[in-house]
């Protein structure tokens, strides 16, 4: 499924995004996460060691939340996107494809030219990719 270009500019700006996964019982599991979107894949970096990433392993299903911190809709709420979708992990053994990612990201998110966070040339970090099952929320892009 293609994501509607209408969502397109919530990825242009350090919009936090909440990803939701499934623990081996069942319940969820949420992070709060940085997103990018290549093509109509949303792309996130992370440690292949976090419970998020043997979730998605176990489990490929997920939930991305983006608020639009720049709209509202005709009612005064705050927009936002819901992406129901299917998650890959691409990793380890990546990591000049994470770095830059992740140096993509700072750019966005931190207003600096490089990732430095602590975990930059990791054996464990992986790519996400999520591909839209559904999708909804409170926007232009919502059915």
């Amino acid at each position: 499924m293609e994501l509607p270009e209408s969502c397109h500019r919530l990825f242009e700006r350090p919009f936090n995004a909440v990803l939701t996964t499934l623990n081996p019982d069942g319940s969820p599991q949420t992070s709060l996460v940085w997103a990018s979107r290549e093509g109509d894949e949303i792309v996130m970096g992370m440690e292949g060691r976090r419970p998020k990433v043997r979730n998605i392993r176990r489990d490929p299903r997920v939930t991305v939340l983006i608020e639009d911190h720049d709209e509202r809709d005709a009612r005064g709420l705050p927009q936002y996107l819901l992406v129901r979708g299917t998650a890959r992990v691409i990793g380890p053994d990546i990591a000049d494809e994470f770095t830059a990612l992740m140096d993509r990201q700072a750019r966005r998110y931190l207003g600096t030219e490089k990732y430095e966070l602590g975990n930059q040339g990791s054996p464990t970090a992986v790519i996400v990719r999520i591909t839209a099952d559904r999708v909804t929320g409170i926007g232009p892009w919502a059915p």
